[in-house]
């Protein structure tokens, strides 16, 4: 028999965590190996259990979500399962690092197993609210013509190179994309997010990128695409 998929759960609230334990443990492959009420408790548990999956709730007493993510994501991938669905609130978790966010009241029972379940496997899930955000950000990435836009102008400043630059390196619309993603400093997972691929397909534009850039890093990559590398010119063919 597989090993149990062992999941920590953190939220301020008892009932919303004893529910959730009671739903997760219901199933065989599933079990909740500790409960925690806020950001340091969760800290706490993943590294006292090294959780396959983190819950966590975003408003919490003490340190929140938000806050504790950056330490939990260096131990487990973490899901948000919150009532927050504000897109500052979604925005700054993905920065973070968060694999998903579920805001309640837009999944089933059902659906919260099995984005657990993908969660594990390096899959994202969103439901609708997170989804918004996502194709609302997704949107402003590459505007309607195929040039790179001015987009997601929190998240990621950089990213807007003109399009004469992106033909420079030959790279194509997507590949300049993702690259901008990289040069903004988002990770693999939260690029899958944001342009709805699979991290598998983000590596493989990765190493299209690195090869026509002419680079072995994602920092000698951004430092070309930036213009910020000795020799480079931004913004000429």
């Amino acid at each position: 028999m597989n090993t149990p998929l062992r999941i920590v759960v953190a939220d301020d609230n008892p009932v919303v965590r004893a529910g959730l334990t009671a739903l997760l443990t219901t199933h065989e492959d599933i079990t909740v190996t500790a409960e925690a009420a806020d950001g340091h408790e969760a800290q706490t548990a993943a590294r006292q259990h090294r959780p396959d999956v983190i819950l966590l709730d975003v408003r919490m007493p003490g340190m929140d979500g938000i806050e504790a993510l950056p330490g939990l994501v260096r131990i487990a991938p973490v899901m948000m399962l919150t009532y927050s669905g504000e897109s500052e609130t979604v925005r700054e978790a993905l920065r973070r690092g968060a694999a998903g966010y579920l805001v309640h009241g837009e999944f089933t029972a059902d659906e919260l197993v099995d984005a657990v379940r993908d969660i594990r496997r390096g899959r994202s899930r969103f439901t609708p609210t997170a989804k918004a955000y996502l194709a609302q950000a997704n949107a402003e990435v590459v505007t309607e013509a195929g040039n790179l836009a001015e987009p997601l102008s929190q998240v990621q400043p950089t990213v807007g190179q003109s399009s004469s630059y992106r033909s420079r390196f030959r790279l194509s619309r997507r590949e300049a994309e993702i690259m901008g993603l990289i040069a903004a400093g988002m990770n693999n997972q939260q690029i899958a997010a944001t342009c709805f691929i699979s991290e598998k397909t983000v590596k493989n534009h990765i190493n299209r990128i690195f090869a026509k850039l002419h680079s072995t890093s994602r920092a000698e990559a951004a430092a070309k695409w930036l213009g910020t590398a000795p020799g480079s010119h931004p913004g000429r063919s």
